[in-house]
């Protein structure tokens, strides 16, 4: 069982107090997520921000009761993720900052590269955007058809669509995956910024989730120097899926961060209305119990990154959960408290949205099973 240093306690009680502050934005955000100019004050948008930049290209040092935090670990951005989710896990994808594409920069960028995209967040109202899922490719990566064609020496052309992309509708800088030939190590990660000439990006319409405003995104001829692919500096092997993959271990856990994180806040909407609701204390120990689970998860991918057994057993079990702790709500407090109670509703259709980020149920029972027979599953 990990055992939180009091670093990491603080942080999460910080994130505890941040989430009465996105719960308080979170059906303002619902109802319109392009209008974000009235929430950039936040103080809880702030940390999401901070937690996620590299010390040394913050704006501002992240102190917090006494402690200066340099580059969080997997496992505190886990432990702030899920405190913060239990107030808004919308509002939380909804926060300009590095998000997706400032883990896979993390991993694949050249300095130069780094110090172009994070100088370019520094204003803290700034979006990005990892568009790497095709239409018809869903969780099946090495299947994209997007290319990045030769145009001229040290010029490619981007032509493809991106669908189901957070925030690429309105982010002004973001990481495009594409092919540069037809083997699975010519898909290469390329970092592109607005405006992007022959690029048409539109936000889809969700029923869940609608602060991340999922967008598609069609490229016709967008042109990218040579000089933004990401890990020209990398081996071949580790250029384009190698830095993918690595991402999607990190992100699978605070994915189950936040669907544990919105589970816990509908547990505490029922209690608090309901205190001896049936079921009440196993759903509290099985809650305890998948937060013990996301840590030792995270800590795993702090300690052994290139193990994706933990963090796929993470996302498995808090997606699963956060389901049934939705239906659970909706018996507790009957059918009508749906209606009623428009930030419970909200939650209920949030929480099946974790579902299909960062792969799905089967994709996870597949890394899972292959972990289980490699013997890493012990």
């Amino acid at each position: 069982m990990i055992e939180l240093d009091e670093r990491t306690r603080v942080l999460r009680d910080v994130g505890a107090e941040c989430a009465s502050e996105l719960a308080g934005l979170a059906l303002a955000v619902d109802a319109d997520p392009e209008d974000m100019a009235p929430h950039l004050g936040s103080e809880a948008l702030r940390l999401i921000r901070l937690m996620c930049t590299p010390e040394r290209f913050r704006e501002e040092p992240l102190r917090l009761g006494g402690f200066d935090y340099g580059d969080a670990s997997c496992l505190q951005r886990v432990v702030g993720t899920a405190a913060l989710a239990r107030g808004d896990a919308g509002s939380v994808l909804a926060a300009p900052g590095p998000a997706l594409a400032g883990i896979v920069v993390d991993v694949l960028a050249g300095e130069d590269q780094r110090e172009r995209f994070y100088r370019r967040l520094s204003d803290g109202r700034t979006w990005t955007f990892f568009a790497m899922t095709e239409p018809r490719g869903g969780n099946d990566a090495t299947g994209m058809v997007t290319r990045l064609d030769e145009k001229e020496p040290g010029t490619r052309e981007l032509h493809g669509t991106k669908r189901y992309i957070g925030n690429g509708a309105r982010g002004d800088i973001g990481v495009v995956f594409g092919r540069t030939g037809r083997s699975a190590l010519s898909i290469r990660a390329a970092l592109v910024e607005t405006p992007l000439a022959r690029c048409d990006r539109r936000p889809l319409d969700t029923v869940g989730l609608r602060g991340a405003r999922l967008s598609e995104l069609v490229f016709s001829g967008t042109t990218v120097d040579e000089g933004s692919l990401l890990g020209n500096h990398l081996p071949v092997s580790r250029r384009g899926m190698w830095g993918a993959v690595k991402t999607f271990l990190s992100m699978r856990v605070q994915v189950a961060a936040m669907a544990v994180g919105t589970a816990q806040a509908m547990f505490d909407q029922v209690t608090a209305q309901r205190p001896n609701a049936p079921g009440a204390d196993d759903v509290r120990l099985r809650l305890d119990a998948a937060l013990t689970l996301l840590y030792e998860a995270a800590d795993a991918v702090d300690h052994d990154p290139d193990r994706a057994y933990s963090s796929s057993v993470a996302k498995l079990v808090g997606t699963a959960l956060g389901v049934e702790v939705a239906r659970w709500a909706a018996r507790s407090l009957g059918p009508a408290s749906l209606l009623v109670d428009p930030l419970l509703e909200k939650r209920v259709r949030d929480v099946y949205a974790f579902e299909f980020m960062e792969g799905t149920t089967n994709i996870q029972r597949l890394q899972v099973a292959q972990g289980h027979l490699r013997g890493s599953g012990g």
